[in-house]
C-alpha cells in the first residue's frame, strides 16, 4: 500500500542576532593575546609595563589583563618607535603632554560650561531688576520742555 504524502505544517524560523559590546577600559586579553594583537613580543609588554608606559588590570590571581584601550595605545608607541623614531623616554613625554593636555580640555570645557551658567544666571538677574525698577525708569530727555534742545555745555577757559 502506497503512502500518501502528508504536507507537513511548516515552521517559521527566526534569527537571532547578539551583539557583544566590551568595555574599551575592561581588562579582557592576557599578555599572549594582547602581545598578538598589538604585534609585539609579550616581554615588551612587559618591559613597557615596568617604565609606566602601560598599566593593565590584574586578575585576583595577579595575572595581567589587557584592555582594548592598552592595545591601542600599545600601537600607538609601537608607531611612535618605529615610524616617528622616537625613544621611549620620547615616547613617555609625549603620552604625559597628551594627557595633561587632554586634562587641561577637560578643565577648559567645564570653565565654559561655568561661564555659560553664570552669563544666563546674570541676564536673568538683569531682566528680574529691569523688570522692578520698569515704573522708576525714565528716558533719558523725557522731561525737557517741548522745542528746547539740551545746549552743549562750554569748556572750561
Amino acid at each position: 500500500m502506497p503512502e500518501e504524502s502528508v504536507p507537513r505544517p511548516t515552521r517559521r524560523r527566526t534569527r537571532t542576532t547578539t551583539t557583544t559590546t566590551i568595555d574599551t577600559d575592561r581588562g579582557v586579553f592576557m599578555i599572549s593575546v594582547a602581545a598578538e594583537l598589538a604585534e609585539m613580543h609579550p616581554q615588551t609588554l612587559r618591559m613597557y609595563e615596568a617604565r609606566g608606559l602601560i598599566t593593565p588590570k590584574r586578575s585576583p590571581k595577579n595575572t595581567r589583563l589587557y584592555s582594548q584601550e592598552d592595545v591601542d595605545r600599545l600601537r600607538r608607541i609601537q608607531q611612535m618607535t618605529a615610524d616617528e623614531g622616537l625613544n621611549l623616554a620620547g615616547v613617555e613625554t609625549v603620552l604625559e603632554l597628551e594627557a595633561q593636555l587632554n586634562r587641561v580640555r577637560g578643565e577648559l570645557a567645564r570653565m565654559r560650561e561655568r561661564s555659560a551658567k553664570l552669563e544666563q544666571e546674570l541676564l536673568e538677574e538683569v531682566d528680574r531688576v529691569r523688570r522692578s525698577m520698569r515704573a522708576e525708569i525714565v528716558p533719558f530727555g523725557a522731561y525737557e520742555p517741548k522745542g528746547m534742545t539740551a545746549r552743549p555745555r562750554r569748556a572750561a577757559e
